[in-house]
């Protein structure tokens, strides 16, 4: 009958003598119907049978209430309350090696589990490293008494029945076990409010952690670019074509070997920040700003000039190398010209000078006025030599030749001795002229021999000079053009062999009239220095030339074949990987927008493209190669291929790029999928509704489209002033920077978190409530006592103290610090 009360909560009447059975029966029916209105089911449990002492029925009810008022309440992670009763003996116990609960019975006949479950949550009620496992009666004595002096549970067992008995009573020790959950379910609740603080904090730590790794990452590379871009910038010319070779040589390094791992790490520091913000997002945390000069706008800004530099730091190179090979061909040219003039003119002031018409015959002077009418012949025809020599000086100041003051220097010797010559021969002709009207005898074979031998002469050492004249092509056609000129030079050696034998006729009809008239001659001819023998000399000398020019244009030519060849090899690979490149960034741009299965899907599919442009790298390698060979052999254009390598580096970086951008995005859209809870049914939807009102395929929605694409999704926003302040309070959130676009991911974002529940500062402050004991501050060794150590450490040092009226020594104030976990104030 006190059972019934108890379970009841009502007093019944005690029965009459007499009357005993009727109303104990109808005492022990308002207990069994109290017992159904809760939802207990008793079957085949009737009050005639508890009134009769059925001892087996009346212990099944008893197990029954024992089952549903102290058992059945409990619950550990969704689990019966049973397996949730054993779960929460497992989790408590888990520190302890010498503990293992795998059931009601075996498990707990040491004691130690029972000794372990009220050290876990009251350690200085039991000294649990003096326990041992071989004195289970000591064990099981020593819990009951703690349990009953301390924690207010009745000895329901005793512990020789339980030693005593192979396999002790399940439900007896379930019920008995249930007391300690029920007594420790306060310090459950603490725990859970631990770790939702642990879970809370860890997040903290991690992205304070990827933050300073950002600011590292920035720092380094644009630390790197800072110092890169003034040596691109320097554009100090060197003087030798082998300085500026070494000068390329460097550059191609920079291209090859310092430069790619910054790529690398420009995009891993772009992928940094998007996934540190979306974790943000996704905890519900303020936005992360890098410091001033370091944003991800900042890095691209430092690394467009950089490339910007590169490139005219290439295109400087290039010129100069042009300018420096123009030069160099310019002043072998003018040497060359310059000592030819100056073979020429030696002598020929003394010449001019001598008096040897004052003791001459008459012979002798009209033999000296045709040698000096000849000289001036000769000295017209050296007046566009002299004028050579002077305009490829001039060029060569104006290219900035490193030594033109030698050769100005050589220049002005040149002219001033020419314009010396000039005055010199007037005067001896001036002289010649006075003299002629006494002296009338002249051989006008040595006349015409002399007339005839210097333009030939001239004609020789003009052909000489171009037969040893450098030359500079750059195309076949330009090779072509000068084996055409020479094969036409070739075409007039017959007539100027007959020209050469005719002004030799004129020498041997000289000698002859000696020999006939027996003429007393001085020997020479008197009207020229061209010998018979120099112009055989000089002949055989250009029949040498010859050949060597042959080989030297042939040679030439095969150059300018494998020049073509090359520009052939690279136009045809370019023109191969330049539409291949473009074609893979549509690809790319069409599965980032398209909804062809889940995101895994998507993934995998990007991860595929990944893979295959990994391996497309050899063919990039393999053109840069040629590029090299290109370079190498100097060729500056190409016609096969309106493709260049930079052009070729350009897209190949951008497609890296991009692809590690839209797997990054894709993964982000996982990960907020996931974390959100949202379904692969609702991704579908928020990405159909999207591409819908991206009219224009940019991947991006204007203020209005984003306006009409939520409508299409049911939110209510009006034309009036209200609907306007609610768009702008979410176009703030989706588009904090104000830059007029809606991205994809920033939709997902705001699309998730209106749907999902995320913890808030205010869930934060009320478990800090929890582990203070509903105080409004907390205390050093309450942290410690409750959360992990490094994360126990992490909120004393960043906790401020609590200055309330109710404060004690060493109080900490969790509720700013909850506050500032989520950006509401400072840390």
């Amino acid at each position: 009958m006190l059972l019934l009360e108890v379970i009841s909560g009502e007093r019944l009447a005690k029965p009459e003598r007499g009357k005993m059975r009727v109303h104990k029966i109808s005492n022990v029916n308002k207990a069994l119907d109290f017992i159904a209105s809760k939802g207990v089911k008793l079957v085949s449990i009737g009050a005639e049978e508890i009134v009769d002492g059925n001892v087996k029925m009346t212990l099944g009810m008893i197990w029954t209430i024992i089952l549903r008022f102290a058992i059945q309440d409990i619950s550990v992670e969704e689990t019966s309350a049973k397996e949730g009763l054993l779960l929460w003996c497992q989790r408590k116990t888990a520190p302890y090696k010498n503990v293992n609960i795998q059931n009601f019975h075996i498990s707990w006949k040491d004691g130690l589990g029972f000794c372990a479950l009220i050290h876990r949550h009251r350690p200085e009620l039991i000294d649990y490293g003096k326990l041992r496992k071989d004195d289970p009666l000591t064990n099981l004595n020593t819990a009951f008494d703690v349990a009953e002096k301390y924690l207010d549970i009745p000895k329901m067992l005793d512990a020789e029945d339980i030693i005593g008995t192979l396999r002790p009573d399940e439900k007896a020790i379930m019920t008995y076990v249930s007391c300690y959950y029920h007594a420790f379910s306060g310090a459950q609740k603490a725990e859970t409010a631990a770790n939702r603080i642990c879970k809370v904090l860890a997040v903290n730590q991690e992205n304070e952690q990827l933050m300073e790794d950002y600011e590292k990452l920035a720092s380094d590379l644009l630390e790197w670019i800072r110092r890169t871009i003034p040596w691109l910038e320097n554009r100090a010319p060197e003087n030798t074509m082998q300085a500026m070779q070494q000068k390329l040589e460097d550059f191609r390094d920079y291209r090859r070997l310092h430069k790619p791992p910054k790529v690398q790490e420009k995009c891993q520091l772009e992928i940094n920040f998007n996934t540190l913000q979306t974790k943000l997002r996704l905890s519900n945390r303020p936005a992360f700003m890098p410091s001033e000069g370091k944003m991800v706008s900042d890095i691209n800004n430092a690394w467009g000039g950089l490339e910007q530099a590169e490139k005219g730091y290439e295109e400087w190179l290039l010129n100069e190398i042009r300018r420096l090979e123009r030069l160099d061909h310019l002043a072998e040219k003018f040497r060359q010209k310059a000592s030819i003039h100056e073979a020429w003119t030696d002598g020929k002031e003394a010449m001019l000078q001598q008096k040897d018409y004052e003791t001459a015959t008459l012979s002798e002077i009209k033999a000296l006025l045709k040698k000096h009418e000849a000289f001036e012949s000769d000295l017209a025809a050296h007046q566009d030599r002299v004028e050579q020599i002077a305009a490829i000086a001039q060029e060569l100041n104006e290219l900035d030749y490193y030594d033109s003051p030698s050769v100005n220097a050589r220049c002005q010797k040149i002219c001033d001795q020419w314009d010396n010559l000039g005055a010199l021969t007037q005067k001896r002709r001036e002289a010649l002229e006075r003299t002629e009207k006494l002296l009338e005898t002249i051989d006008q074979l040595y006349l015409e021999y002399a007339k005839r031998a210097a333009p030939f002469n001239n004609w020789m050492e003009g052909a000489m000079e171009d037969l040893q004249d450098t030359f500079i092509v750059h195309t076949i056609e330009e090779i072509q053009g000068l084996t055409t000129a020479h094969e036409q030079f070739k075409a007039t050696l017959p007539d100027a062999d007959k020209e050469r034998q005719a002004i030799l006729g004129i020498h041997n009809e000289v000698s002859k009239i000696v020999q006939t008239y027996h003429v007393n001659m001085a020997g020479t001819n008197p009207y020229t220095t061209i010998t018979p023998h120099e112009i055989n000399g000089k002949w055989e000398h250009v029949r040498q030339l010859v050949p060597r020019r042959d080989q030297a244009l042939m040679e030439e030519h095969a150059r300018q074949q494998q020049n073509e060849r090359l520009r052939k090899q690279f136009g045809a690979q370019a023109n191969v990987i330049g539409p291949w490149i473009q074609t893979k960034m549509e690809e790319i741009g069409r599965i980032s927008i398209e909804m062809h299965g889940t995101l895994e899907d998507q993934l995998n599919h990007l991860r595929q493209y990944e893979k295959s442009i990994v391996n497309y790298k050899p063919k990039i390698d393999q053109l840069e190669g040629d590029h090299q060979q290109i370079q190498e052999a100097l060729i500056f254009d190409n016609k096969h291929t309106n493709y260049t390598m930079e052009h070729i580096r350009v897209g190949w970086e951008q497609l890296l790029t991009t692809i590690a951008r839209t797997i990054n995005e894709v993964e982000n859209q996982i990960l907020t999928r996931d974390a959100k809870g949202i379904s692969q049914e609702q991704m579908n939807e928020f990405r159909a509704s999207f591409n819908h009102f991206d009219r224009d395929h940019s991947g991006t929605l204007g203020p209005e489209e984003f306006k009409a694409c939520l409508i299409s999704l049911g939110y209510d926003i009006g034309n009036d002033a209200q609907g306007e302040a609610e768009f702008a309070r979410i176009m703030s959130i989706v588009d904090p920077n104000r830059l007029g676009v809606v991205t994809f991911q920033a939709f997902i974002d705001f699309m998730s978190r209106e749907t999902a529940d995320t913890d808030t500062a205010d869930q934060v402050m009320a478990s800090f409530k929890i582990l203070a004991g509903d105080k409004n501050y907390i205390t050093v060794d309450e942290l410690r006592r409750e959360l992990p150590p490094d994360q126990a450490e992490y909120c004393i040092a960043r906790m401020a103290p609590y200055n309330g009226r109710d404060a004690v020594p060493g109080a900490l104030d969790y509720m700013s610090f909850s506050t500032a976990l989520y950006g509401e104030s400072d840390l």
